[in-house]
């Protein structure tokens, strides 16, 4: 079937997925345009989560909730937070324009992966880096809009360091239960006239439960080396079989330089 017609049919069933509330009709006309199967191989327009190396693949509707909760305009510099395969950048890109669509990933392949897709899908502008996602991106910075798409208790403050002073950040707050939010720094009003503090940020909507995976940071992602000395120091052993000396375990041995 034309991939057209299968975008038309996609953003017309997320409505219903959405419980009637329908999509902001910028983020509808960009999903109706992006070709979602050059960044989902199988059943690319089916309303489902997907895997790929390990990290989960949105929904068509947790996408159109996250841009719903972003607002982006056209023309505003936005940072995404957890590139992915590409397909929420590539989304954005047609909101606000390629050029002010930065993206980061703390997980190596899918950068490779995010800029492959989003090159044979037609948005080359789009920068995609390998970066931890808890510092955000400061040589671009500030940034209008930044969209976590991962959780946490609370924001990082690279980020709201990195956020315009009328900017807005989108992302998944809490633990194991989650609040998908819109955040921004609070205004002098707000403060009382108070200068403001490192960290300072206002949940100003709420925008349902979310169930997003941990923001990940250096160390933790799947394609990384291990950071725990004991799991390291296992698979050594585990390795060396029978050689393995006797006591070999309380010897401190520093991985860097074996790495």
């Amino acid at each position: 079937m034309d991939p057209a017609v299968l975008r038309e049919d996609m953003v017309d069933g997320l409505e219903h997925a959405l419980g009637g509330r329908g999509i902001d009709e910028r983020v509808a006309m960009a999903m109706r345009t992006v070709p979602r199967h050059e960044f989902v191989a199988d059943h690319a327009y089916d309303n489902r989560d997907s895997e790929r190396a390990g990290t989960r693949v949105l929904a068509p509707s947790t996408v159109a909730r996250l841009l719903d909760a972003l607002a982006a305009e056209p023309g505003e510099q936005v940072l995404v937070v957890g590139a992915g395969v590409g397909y929420t950048s590539a989304v954005l890109a047609e909101i606000v324009g390629e050029r002010n669509v930065h993206a980061v990933d703390i997980n190596r392949r899918m950068v490779l992966d995010a800029r492959h897709n989003l090159h044979r899908a037609g948005y080359d502008a789009v920068l995609v880096d390998r970066r931890d996602g808890a510092n955000g991106f400061p040589e671009y910075a500030p940034f209008d809009r930044i969209l976590v798409e991962a959780a946490a208790v609370r924001p990082p403050q690279a980020l709201l360091r990195q956020l315009a002073d009328d900017g807005r950040l989108a992302m998944p707050l809490g633990g194991p239960s989650q609040t998908l939010a819109a955040i921004e720094k609070p205004t002098d009003a707000a403060r009382g006239g108070a200068a403001p503090a490192t960290g300072d940020f206002e949940v100003v909507r709420e925008f349902g439960p979310a169930a997003f995976d941990p923001l990940l940071v250096e160390g933790e992602q799947a394609d990384g080396p291990a950071r725990n000395r004991t799991e390291r120091e296992d698979r050594e052993y585990a390795e060396m079989g029978w050689h393995a000396r006797t006591g070999w375990e309380y010897d401190w041995v520093n991985w860097d330089e074996h790495l």
